[in-house]
């Protein structure tokens, strides 16, 4: 499978670059298509200058207004991950379902590299992992 990198930000839910101890790490999750219409993208909600509201805790169509949970919308996503496995020195890509699962205490994305099967993890923005 051949991974390509997305080419606007606006069509992204979730977008990272990180440096794993050797490895690295790009992520990214495309918005998904409204349950409801089906017409557009679901996303975060507009205030009045017409920037998303950042923290809001839902997603909302903009087509037919359909609302919908974070967590409830965020869990039928699919992230993509292109890496370099800080273990072995892999190079590969894979696709895995947008759930944040606990890794040392902490919420993190979590996938198996294809060659040597190590976790590897993708955890929040400045959290480190108990040793």
């Amino acid at each position: 499978m051949t991974l390509e990198l997305p080419e606007d930000m606006d069509e992204l839910v979730y977008w990272t670059a990180r440096k794993i101890d050797d490895g690295n790490v790009k992520a990214w999750t495309y918005r998904g298509d409204c349950p409801e219409c089906g017409k557009a993208k679901m996303g975060k909600p507009k205030n009045k200058d017409g920037k998303a509201k950042i923290r809001a805790k839902f997603y909302e169509c903009p087509s037919c207004k359909f609302t919908i949970d974070k967590e409830e919308y965020e869990d039928t996503l699919e992230a993509c991950i292109i890496y370099t496995c800080p273990h072995c020195k892999h190079k590969g890509d894979t696709k895995i379902p947008y759930i944040r699962k606990n890794f040392k205490g902490v919420k993190s994305l979590i996938f198996e590299c294809e060659s040597c099967k190590e976790k590897i993890p993708i955890t929040k923005k400045m959290k480190k992992p108990k040793k």
